[in-house]
């Protein structure tokens, strides 16, 4: 059996029910200059309780299809936003 994709990323939007938008940000060399750049993708997560706030830090895994964009589900809130 093989092992489900995990990813951790911050939550950039939870204005959906039930969804929230997560920006996963990792490095990458150039090929050609060497120079590291930062590249971000922004996913579609399943939050059935909605407990995930704007900010907050957070574990994804990927599930089932849940809709025609959504096919990651909320494992947990590593570290919640900072409280202003």
């Amino acid at each position: 059996m093989s092992e489900k994709a995990e990813k951790v990323g911050v939550v950039v939007s939870n204005k959906m029910q039930k969804s929230i938008v997560v920006a996963v940000e990792w490095q990458v060399r150039h090929g050609l200059y060497g120079k590291t750049e930062r590249r971000t993708s922004k996913f579609m997560v399943h939050d059935e309780k909605g407990d995930a706030k704007i900010g907050d830090r957070v574990s994804i895994v990927e599930t089932r299809p849940m809709s025609r964009r959504k096919r990651w589900a909320l494992k947990e809130v590593l570290r919640p936003a900072a409280a202003v």
